[in-house]
């Protein structure tokens, strides 16, 4: 009898544990969204997102470039950091030896670590003078942000995808040399495809916490409200564009600004449906033995 009560207790504590995240999302959303609605109406809805122009001053509020700012500089972080944490995960999940691995995983696991605003210090300091010198303008633009993002979010990738590879049966391997394979065809025909779901888990983290970045990219980016025409060219990304500006923002300015965090929220659940609908239809390929 008081074991069937101890697993009620754990299995409805679960229950409330899990809607409480929930609950929390959508209180979250109501907030921003009530606060955010004000100017949505005062500005129209299409202006306010296909805007070009931001001048709280004039009361001009467009969002377009600030949206295009932070798709194009998660974009390129990941075009950069997705091809290299698939090396360093397919490495240290079956190439690395075992005592070169334990120096290898906590040192990438540190990069985690460490404060964003560290690497904004890194990139203002280094980065910026070297993209400067090679490429011409400021220095301050999306590809200096997408390479602080780069090493920001690859030790997320690694780790998640060296997981997803580890955790394949070995009999898959074993099957593999048994037809003669060799171990970087059981790799790549193999271990890789059979790992898809785990690693799109990966991508899609990676993909948050580049979105999500604050610190780092308003230190490096330029942060100018305009449309940029390449990767060279200063960008100001969502995130940012709150950041800078909430501490002194007043009426329909400050209410923009939570508008921009609505954009950001939903940015954010477009770029997740997308992924995890790539991440369910590739479990399915897989699951239904079209491996």
């Amino acid at each position: 009898m008081q074991r069937k009560w101890e697993e009620f207790f754990i299995e409805k504590s679960l229950f409330i544990a899990a809607i409480s995240s929930i609950i929390i999302i959508f209180l979250i959303l109501a907030f921003i969204w009530g606060e955010g609605l004000p100017a949505i109406d005062a500005v129209g809805f299409f202006n306010f997102i296909f805007g070009t122009e931001w001048s709280p001053s004039h009361d001009l509020y467009g969002v377009l470039p600030m949206i295009v700012g932070s798709l194009y500089i998660t974009g390129l972080s990941l075009l950069f950091a997705v091809p290299l944490s698939l090396c360093c995960a397919i490495f240290l999940a079956e190439i690395a030896p075992s005592n070169m691995r334990k120096i290898l995983k906590p040192t990438i696991q540190a990069l985690a670590g460490i404060p964003s605003v560290i690497y904004g210090f890194f990139g203002l300091i280094v980065l910026v003078p070297v993209i400067r010198e090679q490429f011409g303008g400021s220095g301050f633009s999306i590809l200096t942000a997408s390479l602080i993002l780069t090493v920001m979010i690859l030790p997320t990738i690694t780790s998640i995808a060296e997981d997803a590879i580890r955790s394949i049966p070995h009999e898959y391997k074993e099957a593999s040399f048994g037809l003669g394979a060799t171990q970087w065809q059981t790799i790549k025909n193999v271990l890789i495809p059979a790992a898809i779901p785990g690693i799109i888990t990966a991508i899609i983290l990676g993909l948050g916490r580049a979105i999500g970045e604050t610190m780092a990219v308003i230190m490096v980016a330029g942060n100018v409200a305009k449309i940029p025409n390449s990767i060279f060219d200063p960008a100001r990304a969502l995130t940012a564009n709150i950041a800078l500006e909430m501490g002194y923002a007043q009426g329909l300015h400050y209410n923009a600004l939570f508008a921009t965090g609505i954009v950001l929220f939903f940015l954010i659940v477009i770029l997740l449906v997308v992924t995890n609908y790539i991440h369910y239809k590739k479990g399915v390929t897989i699951g239904g033995g079209y491996l």
